[in-house]
C-alpha cells in the first residue's frame, strides 16, 4: 500500500494580517459601483472568501482585482454564472466518479484475483485534489464570492419559504465550506480501500464449523461460505424456519460471531476451506472434506493462532484518516460533527434521542412476550435478528434459493428482468424501462451494494453477489435493496430540476426507498402478496429491527466519542472498550426484555469497521421508510409516489419529509403502527 505524503506542518499559510482592511476596502469599492443594493451581498461574499483566503494565494493587490473581476453585481451575471457552475461540475464529478468506479472494480467485483496493484488503484480517488486545486485556481471563491455558505441552523430555520433556486445555491455553495488539502481526502480514500477489502473477504466457510457431535458434525451444507456479519445473520434469520437443527445452528453462528468480536477467532479460519473449526473449543485441524472448486486455501504455519486484533486495528486506521481533517472544518470540527450536522442534518443529539425513543418503548417488551411464547422456549441474544414476523412463503429456504437461482443464473439475467421487477412495484412500463436503461448489474465480491452515477449521461451499478450456482434467496433479498437505491439514484441525478440538488437529503433517506423495495422480495418473486394478518407482522417485524439496528448505532455512536477521547489507543484497547460498549447497551436496553447480561453480539457489525459512523443511517432509515411506505400507501402504489419523492432532491430531512408524507422525520408514526399491529395480532 503506498502511503500519503503528509506536510510537517498541517497548516503552513496563516490568514493574511492585511485581509480585515482589504475586506473594509473592497465593500466600499463594490458598494460605489454597483450601489447600495449590493451591500449586503458583497459584505456576505467577501467575509466568506477571506475566511478561506492563505497568503499563498496571492498578496493583497490580486485579491482585490479577484473581486472586482469575479463579483456578480447583477441577477443576470448571477444567473450565467450558476449555469456556468451546475454544467460543468456535473462533468467534473461525473468522470471523477466513474474514475473512481473503475480503479475499484477488481475490489469491488468478483473479477478474480486481487493483486497488490489493485488495491493501490482502489485507494486512489482522481477527485481528491480537487477542492483543493479550486481553491488554488481560484475557481472555490468564485463561488464563495457569490453564493451563501449557511449553518444547520439557518438551513432549518424558514426551510419551507426558500425557492429552488435558493437551494441550489446553498448546495453549490456547500461543496466549498471547509478546506481539507488533497493529502487528507486522500488518506480517506486509502483508508476505506484497505478496511473495505478487509471486510468484503472475511468469510466463514460454514461446512467446516464442527460442533463435536459425531453424529452430525457438520450442520451446514458444502460449499456454504458466509459473509461476515451479513451472510452469518441473515443465516441466523433464515434457520427460524429451518426443518432441523434450527436452533443449533443459531447457537453455533452466535458463537463464531462472539470470536470475531472477541478476535479469539483462529486467523487460519477466515476465508478458509481447508480446515474444520469447532468454534465452541477453538480447535482447528486439517479438513477431510473438500467442498471448494474456485478459491485457493489459506495456508497457515500455526492452524490455532488467532486473529491479532486486525478487525480493531482497521478500525483505528479508519477513525486516524477521518480524523485528519478535523482542523480544516471549523464549523464541524470531528468527524461525528460532519456526519451528523453536514453528512445527516439532523443533530446526534436529536438522532440519539429519537433511538432511545424506541428502544425505551415498552412496545418492545410486548413485542419480545410475543417472540418468547411463538418460540415456545426463552429469548436467547441472537433473537434480536428473529425473522418469525415475516409473511409466512409456502416455500422452504431451499425452495426460495432454487426459485431464485432458476430465475437468476448471473447477474445478467437479473439486469434484464428490473423492468419486470419495477412494474410488479407499480412504475408504468414505460418509467420502468427508462430507469432499467440507467441501471447495470455486476458480480460483487462482498455481499452487494449500490453505485450511483456521478452525471447523467452515466449509469447506476448494481452489485450483487451471484454463486456459479446462481443467485440464491439472501442474494436476490440484498439485490432488491440496492435496486431500491439505484431507483433512487437515478431519478435524484436525471429527473431532479437542477443537478447541484441532485441526490436525496441524506443516506437514510436513500436507505428508506432500499428497505421499501427490500420488503417487497416475496412479491417480486411471484408469491402471494401479504393480507391484513400479514401486514400487521410486517409491521411488527419493522419496528423489531428498527430496535436492533438502533441499539447498533448507538454503539457506533459511542465507539467514535471513545476513539476521539482516547486518540492513541492500541487495537487492543480498542476492542476491550468496544465489548464493553456493547455489553452497556445491551444491559440498557435488552437485559430487561430478554433477562440476560453482557451480550457482546450488537459489535458484529461490518459497517462499524469500514464505513465511518455509517450505521445509524440504518435506524433512522427504517424510521423514514415507515413514513414513507406509509403514505405510498394511502396513494395506493409504490411507483409515482417514489418518483414524485425522489426528484425533490436534496432538501433538509425535515422539509423534504413534510413535502412527501405531510410530517417531519420522526419515531411517532412507527410506534403508533406498531402498538395498533401489536393488538392485532395478539387478539388474534
Amino acid at each position: 500500500m503506498a502511503t500519503i505524503a503528509i506536510p510537517e506542518t498541517a497548516d503552513q499559510n496563516a490568514v493574511p494580517t492585511w485581509i480585515k482592511d482589504a475586506v473594509t476596502r473592497m465593500e466600499a469599492e463594490m458598494v460605489a459601483t454597483h450601489g447600495e443594493s449590493s451591500r449586503q451581498r458583497a459584505r456576505r461574499g467577501l467575509s466568506q472568501v477571506a475566511e478561506f483566503w492563505r497568503d499563498s494565494d496571492s498578496d493583497q493587490s490580486a485579491f482585490e482585482e479577484f473581486v472586482r473581476l469575479h463579483f456578480a453585481a447583477s441577477p443576470a451575471a448571477v444567473d450565467a454564472l450558476f449555469q456556468r457552475f451546475e454544467i460543468l461540475f456535473e462533468q467534473l464529478d461525473g468522470h471523477m466518479h466513474e474514475i473512481y468506479r473503475t480503479f475499484r472494480e477488481q475490489l469491488d467485483l468478483d473479477l478474480g484475483p486481487v493483486l497488490p496493484v489493485d488495491e493501490m488503484f482502489g485507494g486512489y480517488y482522481p477527485g481528491a485534489h480537487m477542492t483543493d486545486d479550486m481553491f488554488d485556481n481560484k475557481l472555490g471563491f468564485v463561488v464563495l464570492l457569490n453564493f451563501p455558505l449557511t449553518t444547520l441552523e439557518e438551513r432549518t430555520k424558514n426551510a419551507e419559504q426558500r425557492s429552488r433556486r435558493e437551494w441550489a445555491e446553498i448546495r453549490l455553495a456547500q461543496r466549498f465550506d471547509k478546506r481539507i488539502p488533497a493529502w487528507v481526502n486522500q488518506a480517506v480514500t486509502q483508508a476505506e480501500a484497505v478496511s473495505g477489502r478487509y471486510i468484503s473477504e472475511y468469510n466463514i466457510w460454514m461446512h467446516h464449523l464442527l460442533n463435536g457431535d459425531e453424529s452430525d458434525n457438520r450442520l451446514f451444507p458444502a460449499k456454504m461460505r458466509l459473509l461476515s456479519h451479513w451472510g452469518l445473520r441473515d443465516e441466523i434469520k433464515s434457520n427460524y424456519r429451518a426443518a432441523e437443527h434450527g436452533l443449533r445452528k443459531q447457537r453455533m453462528i452466535q458463537r463464531v460471531m462472539e470470536q470475531i468480536i472477541q478476535q479469539s477467532i483462529p486467523k487460519a479460519v477466515i476465508n478458509n476451506p481447508a480446515v474444520d473449526w469447532n468454534p465452541f473449543t477453538n480447535a482447528v485441524t486439517p479438513t477431510t472434506v473438500k467442498d471448494w472448486d474456485d478459491v485457493v486455501p489459506s495456508k497457515s504455519s500455526n492452524t490455532n493462532e488467532r486473529e491479532p486484533d486486525t478487525r480493531y486495528a482497521m478500525l483505528l486506521k479508519t477513525f486516524h484518516a477521518a480524523a485528519k481533517a478535523d482542523p480544516y472544518s471549523p464549523t464541524a470540527p470531528t468527524h461525528i460533527a460532519r456526519r451528523f450536522d453536514e453528512d445527516r442534518e439532523i443533530p446526534e443529539t436529536r438522532v440519539k434521542a429519537m433511538l432511545e425513543q424506541v428502544l425505551m418503548s415498552p412496545l418492545m417488551g410486548r413485542v419480545a412476550a410475543v417472540i418468547k411464547s411463538r418460540l415456545g422456549r426463552p429469548l436467547e441474544p441472537f433473537d434480536i435478528w428473529y425473522s418469525g414476523f415475516r409473511p409466512a412463503s409456502p416455500h422452504s429456504d431451499d425452495e426460495l434459493n432454487q426459485i431464485v437461482a432458476r430465475r437468476y443464473p448471473d447477474p445478467l439475467a437479473y439486469e434484464k428482468d428490473i423492468p419486470n421487477l419495477l412494474r410488479k412495484l407499480g412504475f408504468s412500463a414505460q418509467r420502468a424501462q427508462y430507469l432499467a436503461s440507467k441501471i447495470s448489474v455486476d458480480p460483487a465480491r462482498g455481499s452487494g451494494h449500490a453505485m450511483s452515477a456521478g452525471m447523467r449521461s452515466e449509469k447506476a451499478h448494481l452489485r450483487t453477489r451471484v454463486a456459479k450456482t446462481g443467485m440464491d434467496y439472501q442474494s436476490f433479498n440484498v439485490a432488491a435493496h440496492e435496486m431500491g437505491h439505484n431507483v433512487e439514484q437515478v431519478f435524484s441525478l436525471n429527473d431532479v430540476d437542477s443537478t447541484l440538488m441532485r441526490g436525496v437529503p441524506n443516506t437514510s433517506f436513500t436507505e428508506a426507498f432500499a428497505f421499501l423495495f427490500q420488503g417487497h422480495d416475496l412479491e417480486l418473486l411471484d408469491l402471494p402478496a401479504p393480507d391484513a394478518r400479514s401486514k400487521a407482522e410486517k409491521i411488527l417485524n419493522d419496528f423489531w429491527a428498527t430496535c436492533e439496528i438502533s441499539a447498533v448505532a448507538l454503539v457506533d455512536m459511542a465507539v467514535w466519542h471513545w476513539m476521539y477521547d482516547h486518540r492513541d489507543a492500541t487495537p487492543a484497547e480498542l476492542k476491550q472498550a468496544v465489548i464493553q460498549i456493547a455489553k452497556d447497551t445491551w444491559n440498557r436496553f435488552y437485559a430487561p426484555v430478554f433477562g440476560i447480561r453482557d451480550v457482546i453480539l450488537l459489535a458484529v457489525y461490518s459497517h462499524m469497521i469500514d464505513t465511518f459512523l455509517y450505521l445509524p443511517d440504518y435506524p433512522i432509515g427504517h424510521l423514514i421508510s415507515f413514513q414513507i411506505e406509509e403514505q405510498m400507501e394511502k396513494a395506493g402504489s409504490i411507483g409515482p409516489e417514489f418518483e414524485r419523492m425522489a426528484t425533490m432532491g436534496r432538501l433538509t430531512p425535515d422539509l423534504w419529509m413534510t413535502k412527501a408524507t405531510g410530517k417531519p422525520v420522526g419515531a411517532e408514526a412507527l410506534l403508533a403502527a406498531t402498538e395498533k399491529s401489536l393488538d392485532a395480532v395478539t387478539r388474534d
